[in-house]
């Protein structure tokens, strides 16, 4: 077993995975698994550029996982940054702090290898499930993007698409005075809904998502209304992880996010803050795919991107060894 440490930095949220893994077996032993809101995203679809408070709650979110990974002794850090950083005018500040609090510095990876890495952590473990039919689609509702993945042991075709939960909120539900629409208006969702449309029939075009036998969901949003729709009294990861989801009742709480107020949501304890403003276009994105693909159900996995990353550095460094 190999002591790793993987970090994800996304539009919405910066997540850390310490564990230790296998490369060889696909075993992988959490020993600190969190994650931080962060808003890197905000107002890159309208500005260009990551703002300065963003990227300081950003800063301070990776001052406190330096300590954690230290703690635990790590071998090596591997930092992945995705949607947001990639579309900034101004990426090179984030480098640059980063590699100062963390000493490595993040790779902007594209969103091709971003579902890569998707894939990666959330089948290892599906592997010789017989309830489960392969091929798997595989889809990570992040906060800027959407990466949708098709495969069985290894990747078929795999693309992202702009339409993630911070983008479409910011894009369509913000007004001139900054705030959130709440809730939104009809003509709001139905322009939400055009740009998810818009990009499914892109996708459809370079990615075989019919094929699919098996809807897996990653992130966020997809949890949180996986937490919905199981009714937790808490946020909880093990009852989570793998739960399967009707669409009768991804369509139910959609209806009801997009319905429903800031306040009321945020009465909900299973709804992180930082979701409550962003959930309900997340959960349209969801909702939307399910009805492109005909998919009955879902099933949630907690495994994504960070654990993809966890193996690949686990693997790297077995070769090191090798090598050597």
């Amino acid at each position: 077993m190999t002591r790793v440490a993987a970090v994800d930095c996304g539009t919405n949220s910066i997540r850390l995975l310490v564990a230790d893994a296998d490369p060889v077996t696909g075993e992988l032993v959490d020993l600190d698994r969190r994650m931080t809101i962060v808003r890197l995203g905000q107002g890159v679809d309208r500005t260009g550029r990551l703002a300065p408070e963003a990227l300081e709650r950003t800063f301070a979110a990776c001052r406190e996982y330096a300590g954690i990974i230290k703690a635990h002794g790590a071998e090596k850090i591997r930092f992945v940054a995705t949607s947001a950083s990639r579309d900034a005018e101004n990426r090179d500040d984030f480098v640059r702090g980063v590699m100062d609090i963390l000493g490595v510095e993040p790779e902007v990876i594209t969103g091709d290898q971003e579902a890569e890495f998707s894939f990666t952590g959330a089948t290892k473990e599906l592997t010789g499930r017989a309830d489960l039919d392969k091929p798997y689609l595989v889809v990570d509702i992040g906060g800027g993007s959407t990466e949708f993945v098709v495969g069985e042991d290894t990747v078929v075709a795999a693309h992202s698409v702009d339409i993630g939960c911070v983008r479409m909120t910011e894009r369509h539900l913000v007004g001139e005075d900054g705030k959130v629409t709440d809730p939104p208006t009809p003509a709001q969702i139905e322009a939400i809904r055009e740009d998810i449309v818009a990009a499914l029939d892109l996708v459809t075009q370079l990615v075989p998502l019919t094929a699919a036998r098996t809807l897996v969901g990653l992130a966020g949003s997809v949890t949180t209304v996986a937490a919905l729709a199981l009714g937790l009294s808490e946020y909880d990861s093990v009852a989570i992880h793998h739960s399967r989801i009707s669409y009768e009742r991804v369509a139910e709480l959609t209806d009801w996010l997009l319905t429903s107020t800031h306040d009321q949501r945020s009465l909900n304890p299973v709804i992180h803050p930082g979701r409550v403003d962003v959930i309900a276009s997340g959960a349209l994105v969801l909702r939307l795919i399910m009805e492109w693909i005909g998919a009955k159900e879902v099933v949630v996995s907690e495994h994504d991107i960070l654990d993809g990353i966890a193996y690949k550095v686990a693997e790297d460094i077995e070769a090191g060894r090798k090598s050597d």
